[in-house]
């Protein structure tokens, strides 16, 4: 029992005047008991109610070389159990003529040790280096001085775009002074060079909603070891826009944890009110009952509400904190000009005279009539392909259009799935012939084309596409 905890018992007696004898047949403490603790608070105050380190504490009256055996015995790794240790002591004891500590004593001395010396011991410098070195906070002094930007995979299930259940992935970019979220993307897939460009774009470029100001090209935008952040296109899009790039140490995500705790906010706060939502001990998945558009829709209202509550750090909010005296950020000269360095660019593709063919779409512009068998280059959003930006030697010429989808979003996903769910089909109308065939004739069954599974996509730089 502490301090406080006798302070309880005893201040009955001490301000009430209740006698010891009735508090300890209440408490079941013995009086005497209670008449030394009573003692003790006439003498020291409260304070003296607490344990007292007892005299003959930490001396073991053992020589100082069989302390020092004891406690590498301690930290060998893999570490023996203490009963193994005494044995081992007192055997070292008889050969020696040191005196036998008992096995008290032994697991005393053991249980001192540092425990930054246990660690790094018997763990590790990294189990060491995460628990008790001193960590490097980075911390901006103004908006827009130093952006971080990360990926989660969220514990949640969507529809994905086979019909299947998946798990999708959320990129953040953050600003690290005013914890403000710039930009941000959800996707399914493993992270890419891609998805890092889409949440740059967001996060530098205008937001249409006057209720998200965050914009502007960072000085810093600091990022971990992952494929897409190492990528020589990320590095050759920060040299053109000015952008100082720095990796946080491998394996150490401490200096990110600004962005790591609003990864945590949103599975804790937002996803477990949604349908789907993966709990850490489930057996299996649930149902899913949305769709990627769909959580993109509710992580950006979340985003908003994000930006405008206060921060317990900063005591405004992340949208206040931005904004700050009203200053001009850092932009760049155009859309165009933004897409160039960070949107997909796509293999060399010839202008034919009906107009550019890819993915399975056709893209016109009058501009194009004067390029007719010449190879371009295309850049696009993967977001919505019904239009395209053709180059020519690194220099736009025009915006060419799908006129079959003019006024629709279509993504690359949903054409991609589109021709998937195609293919099964025709499959399946194979398979159903085959078996009318195998019925009505004699010969052997053909065997039926088997569904095929599709392969995992690879993962694709930025001047790579699909064919």
């Amino acid at each position: 029992m502490d301090a406080d905890g006798r302070w309880q018992i005893l201040r009955l007696h001490v301000q009430d005047q209740v006698p010891l004898a009735a508090l300890a047949r209440h408490h079941g403490l013995g009086v005497r008991t209670l008449e030394r603790w009573h003692a003790r608070y006439r003498v020291g105050g409260l304070q003296a109610l607490g344990r007292q380190p007892r005299a003959d504490a930490g001396g073991h009256q053992l020589p100082a070389e069989l302390i020092t055996l004891i406690e590498g015995l301690g930290l060998t790794r893999p570490r023996p159990p203490i009963a193994a240790i005494h044995r081992t002591v007192v055997k070292v004891c008889a050969g020696t003529g040191w005196p036998v500590p008992s096995y008290g004593v032994v697991r005393s001395i053991i249980g001192a040790l540092d425990p930054g010396m246990v660690t790094l011991a018997l763990e590790g410098p990294g189990s060491y280096r995460d628990k008790y070195e001193l960590a490097l906070r980075r911390t901006a002094e103004r908006p827009n001085a130093m952006w971080q930007a990360d990926h989660t995979l969220l514990d949640i299930v969507l529809v994905g775009a086979d019909g299947k259940p998946a798990r999708p992935w959320l990129t953040v970019v953050m600003d690290d002074c005013s914890r403000a979220i710039c930009g941000y993307t959800v996707f399914f897939g493993a992270p890419s060079t891609m998805h890092t460009a889409l949440a740059l774009r967001q996060a530098i470029w205008h937001k249409t909603d006057p209720r998200w100001p965050m914009c502007g090209i960072p000085e810093v935008l600091y990022v971990d070891h992952g494929s897409d952040f190492t990528s020589d296109h990320l590095a050759r899009t920060a040299v053109e826009l000015r952008i100082r790039l720095i990796h946080s140490a491998v394996a150490r995500p401490q200096g990110r944890g600004k962005v790591e705790r609003f990864f945590g906010t949103v599975n804790t706060e937002l996803l477990t009110a949604l349908p789907g939502h993966l709990r850490r001990d489930a057996e299996r998945w649930p149902v899913p009952a949305l769709g990627l558009a769909d959580l993109d829709a509710v992580v950006g209202v979340f985003v908003l509400d994000y930006n405008d509550r206060i921060h317990s750090e900063l005591g405004i909010s992340p949208r206040s904190a931005w904004i700050a005296d009203r200053w001009l950020p850092r932009t760049p000269d155009s859309l165009q000009a933004l897409d160039g360095l960070l949107l997909t660019v796509a293999r060399s593709r010839m202008v034919r005279r009906d107009g550019i063919h890819f993915q399975g779409l056709r893209y016109v512009s009058p501009t194009l009539a004067g390029f007719v068998g010449r190879p371009v280059v295309i850049r696009y959003d993967p977001r919505d392909i019904t239009e395209i930006r053709v180059f020519d030697h690194d220099e736009f010429i025009c915006t060419a259009i799908d006129q079959d989808h003019h006024g629709q979003q279509i993504s690359l996903k949903e054409v991609q799935a589109a021709r998937n769910a195609r293919r099964r089909e025709l499959r399946l109308g194979i398979n159903e012939r085959i078996a009318v065939v195998a019925a009505h004739t004699k010969e052997a069954p053909a065997r039926p084309l088997p569904p095929r599974t599709p392969s995992r996509a690879k993962l694709k730089v930025y001047k790579e596409d699909l064919r």
